[in-house]
């Protein structure tokens, strides 16, 4: 085998494990939402701040929205997550999501507008759980994959009733999309964004009161991809597998 087919064959190995360990989430570590910030020249919170707790680690994630929010749940009030039907069926759990959004841990949406979430380290396969998007969508700037929402596969309606969701992609040119998330009647599910990430960001489309959230993640990326080199590892493995067969040759020459 030439080398050129050894750093091939590395690359196919490095991609199937990456892609198997994708395929793997089963526990979400969702958000716990711990304070607000108000912005006094509209009087509402434009930013939030919370923290994701995994096996091995606190991960700060800060939200951001210019427009300020219709309301924040920090853990108490009444749980919009719940379906009042077996959580095995929830609208927010899948094959991939085993468990459902930690109860009444919200933010709650009523403007249109552009807002950010931002993770103080990169994340694995996040998840973005989401309750009654009527008469609304979200215009995300990464593609994701619907994994959830009631009445498919079984699944019960969500709080506020039922409802179905699906993703439009919008060329808008120069080589750059964004990803909708739309629906019909009272959409509640969860949706996936696949690979690793530091920051988020989306648009609300329209003003619509209201329209919630939340997120979690299958946990860190050096957590769910550990199994997979770092770029900077493969390139010196490929340069030092160069390096030997280089020698080779001239040793044979």
């Amino acid at each position: 085998m030439n080398v050129f087919k050894k750093l091939a064959l590395i690359g196919l190995l490095s991609s199937t494990i990456f892609t198997a360990s994708n395929a793997q989430a089963e526990l979400i570590y969702w958000a716990d939402w711990e304070s607000g910030t108000v912005d006094p020249t509209i009087n509402r919170i434009t930013e939030v701040n919370g923290t994701m707790t995994t096996s091995t680690a606190v991960i700060d994630v800060t939200y951001t929205n210019s427009q300020g929010i219709h309301f924040l749940q920090t853990g108490t009030g009444i749980d919009y997550f719940n379906s009042f039907q077996d959580p095995s069926i929830s609208p927010y759990t899948s094959a991939l999501v085993d468990n459902t959004p930690t109860a009444a841990e919200m933010i709650a949406l009523n403007r249109q507008g552009s807002q950010t979430l931002n993770f103080s380290e990169s994340v694995a396969n996040l998840v973005f759980s989401y309750v009654s998007l009527n008469l609304n969508g979200y215009a995300f700037d990464q593609d994701f994959d619907i994994l959830s929402y009631g009445g498919l596969d079984g699944n019960a309606d969500g709080y506020f009733g039922a409802g179905s969701s699906y993703k439009q992609v919008v060329d808008l040119g120069n080589g750059n999309f964004e990803y909708r998330l739309l629906g019909t009647g009272e959409p509640h599910g969860t949706i996936q964004f696949t690979g690793s990430f530091t920051d988020v960001s989306w648009r609300s489309l329209s003003d619509e009161t209201w329209n919630g959230f939340t997120v979690g993640i299958q946990g860190t990326s050096e957590e769910v991809f550990d199994e997979v080199p770092e770029p900077s590892s493969i390139a010196l493995f490929a340069l030092g597998l160069l390096a030997l067969t280089r020698k080779t040759l001239k040793i044979r020459s």
